[in-house]
């Protein structure tokens, strides 16, 4: 290797390979959908400190494919799509300018727990602006993470606000920022990921809703899975070239399976029954508005992208209802049944299949369910 080829090789941070992580597999399996529909709304990931969380969801980041951008461009603006262009390069284009274009890897964007309002939205320069007569704007992490993921490490302690404006930005894919009757917007279209352990406190039912999946996930019991997640560790550590390079033909089949599954989606059809049956779903479990329907049917069909087919069936809505619902249902707290388990429950007496043992199991405190397969 020439000494040019090893600084870039050094400059650029070694990441643990996405299909290096054992086990977490409904962790994985909510960003691998988000990642393939975006609208699908995010995820919040629930669990015990030292499960993977931030290493999985930079693993995921490192694993897409580069994006075209505009060159020079704090949005990363796409060339192509008006709807994830800011207003200046959408008016370069309808000017019949010629845009430059880059191409760039997906952005993480790691939001720190003390962040500000101005430090996540960006600021205005008013005197810049009056004086100058012009919008001088200083981008923030919504811009920065535009077409990227934005991160948010124990967003249960994050203000109240701030999630707000993080949620509203997420749903709409905008960011307007006004300041002394000066508004200026960007798009600021990103997958939410937001991470938290139970025992430091749980997010406003108002806020979790609007999460599209929510994930639970466990410290690994079995030894010899642990002793397996131990050693591969060791050997990343040891030599991170030689570890990247004997995972790099899975890290390409499922770069590869993500690009054609976002290119598939469009075509995903679920059946008007089954669609009924999810709404019969989330009618008895008795989820406020209609959030519970649209984000299942959008995973199942994301999920059935994946797999490379265009027809929905029973099983892809069982492997993701309970990511989509678990986290919208009345808690009672005098109760002990699991709220993934109540959906599986509902699920299997609305489809007419058999309660799956891994769910059984999940009721009864036996089993750790660690895929979303039944």
């Amino acid at each position: 290797m020439s000494p040019t080829a090893q600084s870039t090789a050094s400059a650029r941070r070694v990441v643990f390979p996405f299909t290096a992580i054992v086990g977490q597999e409904e962790m994985k399996l909510a960003l691998l959908l988000n990642v393939i529909d975006p609208k699908i709304g995010g995820v919040m990931i629930m669990g015990d400190r030292g499960t993977g969380k931030s290493t999985t969801i930079r693993a995921l980041a490192d694993l897409l494919p580069e994006i075209s951008v505009v060159a020079n461009d704090p949005f990363s603006s796409d060339p192509s799509d008006p709807d994830l262009m800011s207003d200046e390069v959408r008016q370069l284009l309808e000017q019949g300018a010629e845009i430059p274009v880059a191409h760039k890897k997906v952005q993480m964007v790691d939001l720190p727990l003390g962040a500000t309002e101005d430090r996540v939205c960006g600021t205005i320069d008013i005197e810049k602006a009056l004086s100058e007569g012009v919008k001088a704007f200083e981008p923030g992490l919504l811009a920065k993470a535009n077409r990227g993921i934005l991160y948010v490490d124990e967003v249960n302690l994050l203000d109240d606000h701030l999630v707000d404006v993080l949620l509203d930005s997420a749903a709409s894919g905008w960011n307007t920022v006004e300041r002394e009757g000066i508004s200026i917007r960007h798009p600021a279209r990103f997958v939410l990921v937001g991470s938290g352990n139970p025992e430091e406190g749980e997010l406003r039912p108002q806020l979790l809703d609007r999460f599209g999946m929510h994930a639970e996930i466990h410290t690994v019991k079995e030894p010899a899975l642990r002793v397996q997640i131990v050693e591969q560790r060791a050997d990343f550590d040891q030599n991170p070239p030689v570890f990247l390079e004997n995972y790099k033909p899975q890290q390409e089949a499922l770069q590869e399976q993500i690009v054609n599954a976002q290119q598939l989606l469009p075509e995903v059809k679920i059946d008007y029954e089954l669609r009924v049956k999810i709404s019969e779903v989330c009618s008895e479990l008795d989820v406020d508005g209609l959030r519970g329907d649209i984000v299942s049917n959008r995973a199942a069909k994301a999920l059935t992208a994946y797999e490379g087919r265009t027809e929905v069936t029973v099983d892809d809505i069982h492997r993701v209802i309970t990511l989509c619902l678990r986290h919208r249902l009345r808690k009672d707290p005098l109760e002990s049944i699991d709220s993934g388990y109540k959906v599986a429950k509902v699920f299997s007496r609305v489809f007419g299949v058999e309660l799956p043992e891994s769910d059984v199991a999940q009721k009864n405190g036996t089993g750790q369910k660690l895929g979303a397969r039944g």
